[in-house]
């Protein structure tokens, strides 16, 4: 069974480790196609800007509560009632909650990027995300797979904190 919810929580975290915290408009539109999503223009790359730094506070909630709050908030902000689209012929029926398919890339960024992280943590009933707990990353991740909950964006971050830990105690 695939959970589409989850390819949108990816893209959302792709997204926000390009976006912040400085974007980077060739390595924004790259990511945009890797998830399947057409180019942005530069001139649109300050607003998902803007969206990447609302998102974040979905990351940083320490608790589940706070998560829900977070995104409860940003769906008062942001979202429309829901509405099914395909965009074009092969595209695929999905759920939009923004205000239009033509609608600002940061409404956009915000809405289906909100909407994942919900489904996210309504199946889980845990946060959806968090943020690298190293100091020197500080990248947003997503908790998408089973187990326990993840402190690093990656092994590499986890291992550079675990030889640092080491290292501080011989």
């Amino acid at each position: 069974m695939t959970f589409p919810h989850r390819d949108s929580v990816q893209r959302a975290v792709d997204l926000l480790n390009v976006l912040l915290p400085e974007p980077d408009p060739a390595a924004v539109a790259r990511v945009l196609r890797e998830h399947g999503e057409t180019d942005v223009s530069d001139v649109d790359v300050p607003d998902l800007h803007a969206a990447a730094l609302e998102l974040r506070a979905v990351f940083a909630a320490g608790d589940v509560a706070s998560a829900a709050s977070v995104l409860n908030a940003l769906f008062t902000k942001y979202a429309r009632p829901p509405r099914l689209t395909d965009h074009e012929e092969g595209y695929g029926w999905h759920l939009h909650v923004d205000a239009a398919d033509d609608g600002p890339w940061g409404a956009w960024l915000v809405t289906s990027s909100a909407l994942g992280l919900a489904s996210l943590l309504a199946e889980r009933q845990d946060v959806p995300g968090g943020l690298c707990a190293s100091p020197s990353c500080g990248k947003p991740f997503a908790h998408t797979g089973g187990g326990s909950l993840r402190k690093f964006c990656s092994p590499r971050c986890a291992t550079r904190e675990r030889v640092a830990a080491h290292r501080a105690r011989t």
